[in-house]
């Protein structure tokens, strides 16, 4: 069974990548496993923090091997993940998946997250641990495929394409549209963050976000985009 475990950040289109993913006819997926562990181990105060908690094992031996490595009943398996949830887990299991990374723009990025999380550290943006990981991967001798969220927006069938080459499974038409509305999978945190995702039927086109990012944020913004560049170097790009 091939494992494919996405780290992500927050408001990067993961999860309408997860329901893409979702639309295949050899895949199960899996809504940020490691949510509720995150939570508990850091102290962070997110939106429906109390719920998550209550709803999701926080053990990681009991996450590892009762969903990350249990058996499903299609040959693939995506799991959907957010890297700053690394924080606090051992990484042994790691080596026994296929990972791969969606990054994106921290000046389109952070305004979005302003809105959930009024003020964020560079914690809760993922991109150190991003590029952590990935450094850490590339060391061990992996090539881990980088997705740009407005690069997939651009042209959803060329990188899709690209992406599913790279894991060496086909491509389906499928995977560039779905039902709108909430699905089985979702964490139970899709109330508070999944709103316009479950508005949509399929990627919705790029579009430059005009918001700015507010001053107060600006050193942040700043750190935020020398991992992020450092990312997007390897990326798919669109031609």
């Amino acid at each position: 069974m091939q494992r494919i475990s996405l780290w992500s950040g927050p408001r990067n289109v993961s999860t309408a990548l997860m329901y893409s993913f979702a639309e295949r006819s050899d895949t199960v997926v899996i809504d940020e496993p490691f949510y509720a562990h995150y939570l508990k181990v850091t102290g962070a105060n997110h939106p429906g923090r109390e719920e998550v908690l209550s709803d999701q094992a926080v053990d990681q031996e009991k996450i590892v091997e009762e969903i990350l490595f249990a058996e499903y009943e299609k040959p693939v398996l995506f799991i959907k993940n957010m890297a700053h949830h690394l924080e606090g887990l051992g990484r042994d299991f790691l080596p026994r998946l296929t990972n791969i990374f969606l990054i994106r723009d921290p000046a389109e990025m952070l305004p979005s997250l302003i809105k959930k999380i009024p003020d964020p550290v560079m914690r809760d943006t993922a991109y150190e641990h991003q590029h952590e990981l990935y450094r850490e991967l590339r060391n061990r001798g992996e090539n881990p495929l980088v997705i740009d969220s407005a690069e997939l927006l651009k042209d959803p069938k060329y990188v899709l394409n690209k992406v599913c080459e790279k894991l060496d499974i086909p491509f389906e038409e499928s995977m560039l549209s779905w039902e709108p509305g909430p699905r089985p999978e979702d964490g139970i945190w899709a109330q508070y963050w999944y709103r316009n995702v479950h508005r949509s039927s399929g990627f919705k086109p790029y579009e430059p976000k005009n918001e700015a990012v507010p001053d107060r944020l600006q050193p942040l913004l700043a750190e935020c985009l020398r991992y992020y560049r450092m990312l997007y170097e390897n990326a798919i790009k669109v031609n």
